[in-house]
């Protein structure tokens, strides 16, 4: 399983001091089954743990995902400053999933060298 985050989200998590051990935790969650909520077409949203505190008063993030593959972090937001995502946020982030899962390794590799996305790897 590859994960990855892209620009957007290398940011958020940057500034939120989201490690990347929580990152790869929620898609560790996701690969047992345990989706905080599955928003269909390759997107699901996981909850996120605010350092030092809990899962249910943290962050909320988007993944594309396709299980045992690939996972892309690619949104978040803290729920005390959002209740969800729009109906128009909703269709894109499905729209971006049909293209972003079916990328081949090059095109990943292509788009990692030009800063556009970060593999999440086993550092913090």
């Amino acid at each position: 399983m590859r994960i990855f985050k892209n620009a957007w989200f290398e940011r958020f998590a940057r500034k939120q001091k989201i490690p990347a051990a929580m990152l790869r935790e929620a898609v560790q969650r996701a690969e047992r089954g345990l989706i905080d909520a599955d928003l269909g077409g390759g997107v699901i949203k996981q909850r996120v743990a605010r350092p030092g505190q809990g899962r249910s008063g943290g962050y909320r993030t988007l993944i594309l995902y396709r299980q045992a593959h690939r996972a892309f972090f690619v949104y978040g937001f803290a729920k005390s400053d959002q209740a969800n995502i729009s109906a128009e946020e909703d269709a894109a982030f499905k729209k971006s999933a049909r293209h972003v899962l079916d990328l081949t390794d090059e095109q990943i590799a292509a788009l990692i060298q030009s800063g556009q996305f970060w593999e999440v790897d086993g550092h913090d």
